[in-house]
């Protein structure tokens, strides 16, 4: 019977790493559809050879920065057959699958800054940056949430009765990507022909709406990975998880829709806005909450989105900070309102914990985006020159754009 658990456990984790890993091909679509169609190729581009880099540097440093684990000893010891010094692995390989399935978490976040600096970024400086940020800066933040570094997570529970609450991922991850691109984005600037000086806002319309819906529906279809399989085990595995991302996706689509005047683009981003805040709390909260959650990420979407690029100026392609930052913010204290048994909820989590921590959270991404971009920008730079942004990032930088029979033209 142990056997077979492992073994099932395994397969569990397994696919789940599988599903968010197709999550990524939401990642790439939902942004080809956005961006104009001289920056499609370099989308597709991007998404996939970020995931590559992530892969590695996790593997490397990242994982052993966020648990204190590392591979570098013989294969029969990784799939528990052996025991080395020093070295503790679980039969079957599950620890191998469930680095996968934690490494496809750790690659959303270039996956997501990728949105905010489209159109306008260098390639091979934003490799470098989703090096550091996937190695040591994202590593860090999870290791304290999900893997009890420094005795942080411990201490909180100490003062507060309980520790930071965070299932799969609101602050952990979206919302840390989300702030990271801020920074980004600010450093980066505004694509050419934006804003005009006269205080004029020019629209750039989406490329191509059949992509973008198409990147959504993946990306809904994958999160049910993302949050379900979160639980890392079949014995931990819940429906209320799957009923509470079913109900706040609905909710954000509903809310956009009304809000966002049957705009397909927010309808679509509605849909992951909800989903992005119900991750924290999707374990603890009750059906109706998950609901309330979802819908006022959707409509938090669809205004702070309005007011970034129009009254803020920030020229974030996707709203990745709207739509991760931000609704990720609203999932990390959504979790201490609607995870509490007054409102239905399991309880067990602290609203007073959730705020500050998801406060913190934000602040320590935004400030390592700064910090990371910060630097490439003075010494390497991080913007295409203006004849390369005009020509497109396809053209400029992989020499082939999206339809080449029209190049030929």
């Amino acid at each position: 019977m142990e056997a077979e658990i492992s073994g099932t456990d395994v397969l569990f984790v397994l696919l789940g790493a599988i599903m968010v890993f197709a999550m990524h091909a939401g990642f790439a679509f939902l942004e080809v559809g956005t961006v104009r169609r001289k920056n499609q190729v370099n989308a597709l581009v991007k998404i996939l050879v970020d995931f590559a880099v992530s892969t590695v540097c996790y593997f490397l440093i990242g994982y052993g920065v966020a648990y204190g684990v590392d591979f570098m000893v013989n294969a029969s010891v990784l799939t528990g057959a052996t025991e080395a010094e020093g070295y503790s692995f679980a039969r079957n390989g599950y620890d191998l699958v469930k680095f996968f399935f934690l490494m496809t978490f750790a690659a959303a976040i270039p996956a997501i800054i990728s949105g905010g600096i489209a159109e306008r970024a260098k390639f091979w400086p934003q490799l470098a940056a989703t090096a550091v940020i996937t190695a040591l800066i994202y590593p860090f933040f999870e290791g304290i949430i999900w893997g009890g570094s420094f005795g942080i997570q411990d201490t909180i529970e100490d003062i507060f009765g309980f520790p930071f609450h965070d299932f799969a991922g609101s602050i952990v991850v979206h919302a840390v990507g989300g702030w990271i691109a801020l920074g980004a984005v600010v450093l980066l600037g505004a694509r050419i022909g934006r804003y005009r000086k006269d205080g004029r806002v020019v629209g750039i319309p989406p490329s191509n709406i059949p992509f973008l819906a198409l990147g959504s529906w993946i990306l809904c279809i994958g999160w049910f990975g993302f949050n379900v399989m979160s639980a890392q085990s079949i014995g931990g595995i819940s429906g209320l998880v799957a009923l509470n991302s079913l109900m706040a996706m609905v909710g954000g689509i509903l809310t956009a829709l009304i809000v966002g005047r049957n705009d397909p683009g927010f309808v679509h981003n509605g849909a992951l806005a909800g989903l992005v805040a119900v991750c924290a709390g999707s374990d603890i909260m009750h059906p109706l909450g998950a609901l309330a959650t979802g819908g006022i990420a959707g409509g938090l979407f669809v205004w702070a989105f309005t007011y970034c690029q129009n009254k803020l100026k920030i020229d974030d392609v996707l709203g990745v900070w709207p739509l991760h930052g931000l609704c990720g913010l609203w999932g990390g204290i959504a979790a201490g309102i609607f995870g509490q048994e007054a409102l239905g909820g399991l309880g067990g989590v602290s609203l007073t914990v959730q705020v500050l921590v998801s406060l913190a959270g934000c602040a320590y991404a935004l400030f390592m985006g700064f910090v990371v971009y910060g630097i490439f920008k003075a010494s390497v730079g991080i913007r295409l020159d203006e004849q390369s942004e005009f020509e497109g990032a396809d053209l400029s930088i992989h020499k082939i754009g999206a339809y080449p029979e029209e190049d030929l033209r």
